[in-house]
């Protein structure tokens, strides 16, 4: 990637834990990639490159005084999709029966942050860009190639979404997920939308992470051997192969390896 997402696409992701250097070892054994602890000043934020390029933060879950938050909050990965109006897009939040959970604020330069509620009850962050983009590789091995929201009101997240970024909506094409809705910016899809009737009874609304992976088993194997769990094993889907895993701490997402074309 080199240059802004448009809005409404999937730009980043970032993991909250409660160890965050067990964290970054373990999606270094997973995917290969590099980072450590940032500086205090920054709450320790740790950025992970791939080839030298941004794919991920990973940070702690910590009050501000540095110690562990009772109780703590669920180990989860969060999708930040692209705007280039954080105050116009906060409004029509609000506007569209969803909640602001945090923000804006600014990160130092970079960009400007907020992490809202949709009205289906999903988290999901929203990204103003500055001098960062986000993700600086996508669709590779060991990076982001997908964003989906599970929820159990597909009709309420289509409108939520179409009033809060300039998307559309429309039934996918691919043969044997004539079911599943997308999200398109600009006539491309850039995300999706699964009925959580298709998932567990105890699963609540929520933004799922797609990592592309060379080898599905492959991977699901590696994640075991680190001390990751698998959610859902390796199965062939319309999309390609792919698994549910969970990092040690819960952080759960999944990897594929499309069919084609990608």
């Amino acid at each position: 990637m080199n240059g802004p997402y448009k809005p409404g696409t999937p730009c980043w992701i970032d993991l909250m834990v409660p160890d965050q250097q067990a964290a970054l070892d373990f999606y270094r054994e997973l995917f290969g990639w590099q980072g450590e602890i940032g500086p205090a000043e920054h709450g320790g934020y740790a950025l992970c490159t791939l080839k030298g390029k941004p794919v991920a933060g990973i940070m702690k879950a910590a009050n501000p005084d540095g110690s562990l938050p009772d109780p703590l909050p669920p180990t989860v990965w969060t999708t930040y999709l692209s705007t280039d109006n954080i105050e116009t897009a906060l409004k029509s939040v609000t506007d569209a029966g969803g909640t602001v959970m945090t923000g804006p604020m600014d990160v130092m330069n970079l960009g400007q942050m907020a992490v809202i509620a949709d009205a289906t009850n999903a988290v999901v962050g929203l990204w103003q860009p500055g001098a960062f983009d986000g993700a600086g590789i996508v669709n590779e091995h060991g990076a982001l190639t997908w964003n989906e929201l599970a929820t159990a009101d597909t009709a309420a997240a289509c409108a939520f979404y179409s009033s809060v970024l300039p998307l559309t909506t429309a039934r996918s094409e691919m043969p044997g997920a004539e079911n599943y809705t997308q999200f398109k910016v600009d006539g491309r899809a850039v995300a999706g939308i699964m009925d959580l009737s298709e998932l567990p009874p105890n699963v609540t609304p929520h933004w799922q992470t797609y990592f592309h992976v060379d080898s599905v088993d492959d991977i699901q194997a590696a994640a075991v051997r680190a001390g990751g769990s698998v959610l859902r094993p390796a199965t062939e889907m319309p999309a390609g192969r792919t698994a549910v895993l969970a990092d040690p701490q819960g952080g759960a997402f999944t990897v594929i390896t499309p069919a084609a074309p990608q």
